[in-house]
């Protein structure tokens, strides 16, 4: 038996071994020790991340996309949730939804869905495997971002390193309320291009509320990213995002940890998009909608037009109340920023406008009426306005808007 488990364990060592050749050298100075026990940490964290499916999909993307019956899903190992009763539908949506545009709007759909869709009374969750895992810096960070990983908005109230020393540039804009209860926007679907694996390129909107001092900042974060280290592709994806201590110790990407409890069965948080826009030729949006449901008080999202689930108001601290402020925009992250060739949006800069630079349109908030309207002011946020860039505007049908993004290192950046 003895002979047995040394067996074992030099084998996997040997196939740890193999898998970080070609890792940096600070990786591949693990002991060997470290390594067996980092990989018996992995196949813990996907026994509690991987619920047994009703069903398994195989996306045409190679993600495998496994159907979970809704009171079996990872949520519910949030200490708080144990005896939660799912919300099936919100109580009220926002007044003031529809809009109308002379532009035709393009449908856009999950890869996964090509191959089949999950049975009534479940959630389609994308598999993690072990090599997902293993690209983190850590099992513990694993689908979790770095501390202060938001733009500054308030100077003033707030403290914090400069974004850009840490890696992140943004182009977005932003609202501050008193109190607001969500928001909803068109946000143009694209695919930009990564310079390298653990660059990432995301377009989002973010509620928030408290902020870094005293580390209470609570943010709901909601869009479609580019990021070959968390999933192994380049494919544009739908993510979710939520902290309540200023992503210290809480919250994760998508479902990667207990929080955020999903009750359709159309949409895989974390799932491919298809098809995107392409420059100088068809358009492709996708509405997003967040808002706080004031009967029960969790915070819903919808995905066009798919009720998605909801984030139970008590899992936060500051948004269990409301949100004080509303950003939508762009986000690049590159160990090189400053040099490096990461896209933000379309890759192209906002004065190129339609079809050629990436806009979200109809920004509208949430009230205390529960009521959809424009923002009244927006502020602009960006660091290096020669790499990434954003214009805001109103217009017709477009409402509020703005146009974002850049190439990142061109002869003008940095």
């Amino acid at each position: 038996m003895a002979a047995a488990r040394a067996c074992l364990v030099a084998l996997v060592v040997a196939l740890t071994f193999l898998f970080m050749e070609g890792r940096p050298t600070a990786a591949r100075k693990m002991s060997a020790g470290n390594l067996v026990q980092r990989r018996l940490e992995v196949r813990s964290l996907l026994r509690r991340l991987n619920k047994p499916p009703v069903a398994s999909i195989q996306s045409p993307d190679g993600d495998i996309i496994d159907c979970v019956h809704i009171s079996e899903q990872p949520a519910f190992d949030h200490p708080l949730l144990k005896n939660h009763t799912i919300q099936m539908c919100p109580s009220y949506n926002p007044k003031g939804m529809q809009h109308h545009s002379n532009i035709t709007p393009h449908l856009i759909t999950q890869t996964w869905h090509q191959n089949g869709k999950c049975p009534e009374h479940t959630i389609p969750i994308r598999r993690t495997k072990e090599e997902h895992v293993l690209r983190a810096s850590s099992v513990r960070r694993f689908g979790t971002k770095m501390p202060r990983s938001i733009p500054l908005v308030n100077p003033i109230n707030d403290t914090n390193t400069p974004n850009i020393l840490r890696g992140h540039q943004y182009a977005a804009a932003s609202a501050r309320y008193d109190k607001c209860y969500g928001s909803k926007g068109t946000f143009n679907m694209w695919k930009p291009a990564i310079a390298r694996a653990n660059d990432f390129s995301l377009t989002q909107l973010w509620i928030t509320a408290g902020s870094y001092n005293g580390n209470n900042l609570n943010t709901i974060e909601v869009g479609w990213q580019v990021y070959p280290n968390l999933y192994g592709d380049t494919n544009t994806r739908l993510f979710i995002y939520w902290t309540r201590d200023a992503y210290q110790t809480t919250g994760c990407y998508n479902l990667l940890c207990s929080g955020f409890i999903q009750t359709s069965n159309q949409i895989t948080i974390g799932g491919s998009i298809s098809p995107t826009s392409t420059y100088g030729g068809t358009q492709y949006d996708i509405d997003i909608l967040v808002w706080k449901d004031r009967a029960g008080g969790n915070w819903w999202l919808q995905v066009g037009g798919y009720n998605v689930g909801y984030w139970p108001s008590y899992i936060f601290s500051d948004l269990a109340h409301s949100a004080s402020t509303i950003m939508w925009g762009g986000e690049i992250f590159s160990p090189d920023v400053g040099q490096t060739s990461t896209h933000m949006g379309s890759g192209h800069f906002p004065n190129e406008g339609f079809g050629k630079a990436s806009h979200i349109k109809n920004i509208q908030v949430v009230n205390s009426s529960n009521c959809l309207n424009p923002p009244s002011y927006v502020g602009l946020i960006t660091e290096q306005n020669n790499c990434y860039n954003v214009q805001s505007g109103n217009y017709g049908d477009w409402g509020t808007y703005i146009y974002y993004g850049g190439p990142g290192n061109n002869p003008n950046c940095p």
